[in-house]
């Protein structure tokens, strides 16, 4: 009988060994290593991702009763103490690099017609327990970290992203993210900073967020608007000249204040480097803000950041960054196979299928059908 493997191993094809490799070698992950190598900590913990493993001595277990799948995907069995060892001591940054390589690699949908490249930024607080005290403490008997990201809203995935103690200011990391140039970057009042605006500003940024109640605009001109229409105000103005302590503002160029009514009845004071874009798109920018949100939903919904298989932070930082390459593995993966609408229901169809032996195209269909039916995108988006 002819052998078939995996769905697990169907999904980890479009991990590229070959670069994986020469990314361990790079940062000598397996250096004097015996027991559990890298692509091995990295299978199992992607494992964990995606079939929602909830504790170390389950994911040990689980991988124990499939030695066959781990031999077929050129891995070793796993050890609780040596996954956990290799969880406090190998550093994150390598997974940090490995999500961004495979960013570069693996195929997206294609993207949404838009003047620029829009980008959302953003954090979500991530609740750990009194193990992690020693480095995650916020308050006297509150523990945590913060996920920030960079989202893509055109393809529909991060592109970079940070891990901080949960007491960081969100502005704190937002200022170590390199910027793309000519991108337009909605955020919301976590990133109030004049300075780091004009940074934006003079890189050619669009920039879109909403202005502070206690903010004033010296406003010089007024554009006209519809009335009867959401959009109430649009006016084009300067912000303070002086800032706390007599600073002087670094961001001393032209900005638009738009103030449109949402549903429910209240009011937001939109701001906006963008002089020239209709004000209708410059509220539906901010209002696209909403993607990112339910993107942290997501995660925290079909991924495992919520319980986590170590406590110091070394560990609890590769979770994160191996529950981000689980989302673009998911994400590529149902951009090339379809099968299901929604990311979602792909993940779950997934879950309930990792270990059955049979090709994910097949997963819709009976499992005695011999025809695997393959559609267009597949052919096109088809990982090398």
């Amino acid at each position: 009988m002819r052998h078939q493997n995996t769905v697990f191993h169907g999904l980890l094809k479009l991990v590229p060994r070959g670069d994986f490799e020469r990314l361990v070698k790079k940062h000598g992950m397996d250096v004097r290593t015996r027991e559990l190598p890298t692509w091995t900590q990295f299978v199992a913990l992607l494992f964990a991702q995606l079939a929602g493993t909830v504790s170390l001595r389950d994911l040990v277990t689980s991988l124990q009763s499939h030695l066959a799948m781990l031999y077929h995907l050129g891995a070793k069995p796993v050890a609780r103490s040596s996954l956990s060892d290799a969880n406090r001591d190998r550093s994150h940054v390598f997974f940090d690099e490995l999500f961004a390589m495979l960013l570069a690699r693996l195929p997206t949908q294609l993207p949404r017609r838009m003047r620029q490249a829009v980008r959302l930024i953003d954090s979500t607080s991530i609740r750990l327990n009194g193990l992690s005290s020693a480095w995650a403490r916020f308050s006297k008997d509150v523990f945590g970290a913060k996920l920030h990201v960079v989202y893509d809203a055109q393809a529909g995935r991060p592109v970079y992203f940070v891990v901080s103690k949960a007491n960081v200011n969100d502005i704190t990391p937002a200022k170590t993210i390199q910027i793309e140039a000519g991108a337009s970057h909605i955020f919301d009042l976590g990133y109030y900073d004049f300075g780091w605006w004009a940074m934006l500003d003079a890189q050619g940024c669009r920039i879109v967020t909403r202005f502070k109640k206690n903010t004033r605009l010296a406003v010089v001109a007024e554009n006209k608007v519809t009335k009867g229409n959401a959009i109430l105000s649009d006016r084009i103005g300067h912000l303070p000249e002086r800032l706390t302590y007599s600073r002087k503002s670094p961001f001393r160029d032209p900005v638009r204040e738009i103030r449109v009514r949402i549903e429910g009845g209240r009011i937001l004071r939109l701001l906006t480097n963008d002089l020239d874009a209709p004000a209708q798109e410059i509220a539906d920018l901010y209002k696209s803000r909403w993607e990112i949100e339910l993107f942290f939903r997501w995660i925290k919904q079909a991924l495992k950041i919520k319980r986590f298989l170590g406590t110091s932070e070394n560990a609890v930082r590769i979770q994160i960054a191996v529950a981000l390459i689980a989302f673009l593995v998911l994400h590529a993966a149902h951009t090339i196979y379809g099968l299901v609408d929604g990311l979602l229901a792909f993940a779950r169809l997934i879950r309930a299928n990792l270990t059955h032996r049979r090709p994910i195209n097949t997963l819709c269909q009976p499992p005695d059908d011999p025809e695997p039916r393959t559609n267009q995108m597949q052919l096109e988006l088809a990982p090398c």
